[in-house]
Parts: structure tokens; C-alpha cells; sequence
């Protein structure tokens, strides 16, 4: 695991030294924190604010997101030709792209606890549900992972970014609206099938309902290492060419 903390602490280097990343933060945080004032402003005297209402917002902005921290994470190793370098270093395949997918995800959690600011505005002017709260970080930070898994894989196919950053978003995409799938197919049963294979599907009725269950837990996992295990084929075959 050496290998991984090596490459792990290139990339969080290499995250905060680059003004890309730091206008994704601002992004991130400038969308958060409009949506939530609004809903702020709207729930007072009406009805209470959703506890939930960071973590709902991040699931639909992470479809964009998430390509675009990770679309040079292999794509620029591929096509800057030191990828070819990294395979010939005393580092395994599955070192490399965890390292990399690690340090993808601790800049994702950064972020996601720099939100944590509008939880304690609420704290101080409501009483919000705090389980609902935490349920919906624990959801998001799990779905947040299998957004960067996706976009991960996609880097390592390509070495072109824009292309790598355009496959991301469509699966994305297609992961994401699948929870609608019922409103155009009649059969409930295929409606229903579809619907547990898709990103919402296990996130918007339980994490953000303030509901923790192991089986949508272990969706979001399984994506992360499934995705995982692909990208490290995929890295294993260029030592074959």
C-alpha cells in the first residue's frame, strides 16, 4: 500500500496546488449556498428547512462534477506519455489507480465538509433533524465516490479529457434519470429493476429521507469497486502493448 499512499499524496498535491480545482470549490460552494439560502428564506414561517438539502443538491451537480475532477487523473498520464513511467516504477496497477481515486475522493471530502458551514447556520436558527442530517452526508459522500469511481474509468480509456469528461457525464446522466424510468415504461416490474440499478434510486429514498440502509450502502460500494477493478484491467493492458 505504499505505492497507493505515494501516488494518493502526488494527487492531493497536485489538486490543491491547481487553480482548476480551486474554481470548482468556488462553483460548488456558490450553488450550495444560493439554493440553500433561497430554501432558507422560503421555509421560514411556512414550513421547516430540509436537513437534507446540501447533500440533494450535490447529487445532481456531482453528473458534472465528478468528469471534471477526474478526466485527467489517466487521460494526461496516457497522453503525456508518463504513464508509461509510472507502470515501469515499483508501483502495482491497482497501487495506481487507488492512489488516484483516493486522492480524487479526499478532494471531494474536503468539500463536502466545507458545507458542513450551512448545516451550523441552520443549527442556529432552527432545530434541525440531526439524524436526517448525517444520514444524507453519509448518502452523499458514498455517491460522491461512485460518481469519481465512473469518471476514473473513463479517464483511463482515453487520452483525450474532453472526451473522457463527455462519457462520464452521459453515464452519469443515464445512472441519474433511470430513477424516472416509471414514468415512461408502463411494466412496474422493469420500472422497478431499472430503478435499483440507478444512482437515485438509492440515494433520494433513503439517505435523503434521513434513512441509512446497508443495501443502498453496498450499491454505492459495489459501483466504486466494480469501476475500480475495471480501470486497473484497463491500466494492466498497457503493459502488454
Amino acid at each position: 500500500m505504499r505505492g497507493a499512499w505515494l501516488i494518493f499524496r502526488r494527487e492531493t498535491a497536485h489538486y490543491w496546488s491547481s487553480p482548476f480545482a480551486y474554481l470548482i470549490a468556488a462553483a460548488v460552494l456558490l450553488l450550495t449556498g444560493i439554493l440553500f439560502n433561497r430554501d432558507l428564506a422560503t421555509s421560514v414561517g411556512t414550513q421547516a428547512a430540509n436537513p437534507a438539502l446540501v447533500p440533494m443538491i450535490l447529487s445532481f451537480m456531482m453528473i458534472f462534477f465528478a468528469p471534471l475532477l477526474t478526466m485527467r487523473l489517466l487521460a494526461e498520464e496516457r497522453r503525456e506519455g508518463t504513464l508509461e513511467l509510472l507502470l515501469t516504477a515499483p508501483v502495482s496497477d491497482s497501487s495506481i489507480v487507488i492512489g488516484k481515486f483516493a486522492g480524487a475522493w479526499f478532494y471531494y471530502t474536503t468539500l463536502l465538509l466545507l458545507t458542513l458551514v450551512y448545516q451550523l447556520i441552520l443549527v442556529s436558527i432552527t432545530q434541525p433533524d440531526l439524524g436526517h442530517t448525517a444520514a444524507g452526508y453519509i448518502g452523499i459522500w458514498l455517491y460522491g465516490g461512485a460518481t469519481l469511481a465512473v469518471g476514473v474509468f473513463f479517464s483511463s480509456l482515453t487520452e483525450n479529457q474532453i472526451v473522457a469528461a463527455f462519457l462520464s457525464m452521459v453515464t452519469l446522466m443515464i445512472l441519474w434519470l433511470g430513477d424516472n424510468i416509471g414514468s415512461v415504461v408502463s411494466s412496474v416490474e422493469v420500472a422497478r429493476v431499472v430503478r435499483s440499478l440507478t444512482l437515485q434510486g438509492h440515494f433520494s429514498t433513503s439517505f435523503a429521507a434521513g434513512l441509512v440502509r446497508g443495501e443502498d450502502a453496498v450499491f454505492f460500494v459495489g459501483i466504486i469497486a466494480v469501476m475500480l477493478f475495471a480501470t486497473i484491467r484497463v491500466v494492466e493492458s498497457n503493459r502488454w502493448r
